[in-house]
């Protein structure tokens, strides 16, 4: 992205201003695989907790970060979670990205963009109706 698009956009990674802000004022703390960067405010706020954030690498969608960062984000682990946490089982899945609105988005059978056509009922529904 150009200079010029990283000074007034916010939606496709984050803006100068950000990342000024962040190397003043916090530490980066870690990456996870998809290459999101981590921060955490060097100084704690009055009641003794501290600020932390995400800077993503590229689109920014909250859907990219990974469980055990939200938990870190969150406040609900004290130390990254490289230290933390157990090594991944085999059956958890990769990371796919959010596809609503778009064209791979899912679309059941019946939806509109599909046709709009449904399986016909079963003869078991019968329609409310208020004179009944």
């Amino acid at each position: 992205m150009s200079i010029l698009g990283k000074i007034f956009t916010w939606w496709d990674g984050a803006t100068i201003g950000t990342y000024l802000w962040s190397w003043r004022n916090g530490e980066q703390v870690g990456t996870d695989a998809q290459g999101n960067a981590y921060f955490r405010s060097r100084k704690k706020s009055p009641d003794g907790r501290e600020r932390r954030w995400v800077i993503y690498k590229g689109a920014n969608d909250a859907s990219r970060v990974p469980a055990e960062w939200h938990g870190w984000l969150h406040g609900s682990l004290d130390g990254v979670p490289q230290s933390d946490l157990p090594p991944p089982r085999i059956w958890e899945a990769d990371y796919t990205p959010n596809a609503t609105g778009t064209p791979e988005a899912y679309r059941p059978a019946g939806a509109l963009e599909r046709g709009g056509r449904r399986a016909s009922a079963s003869g078991d529904y019968e329609a409310w109706s208020p004179d009944a």
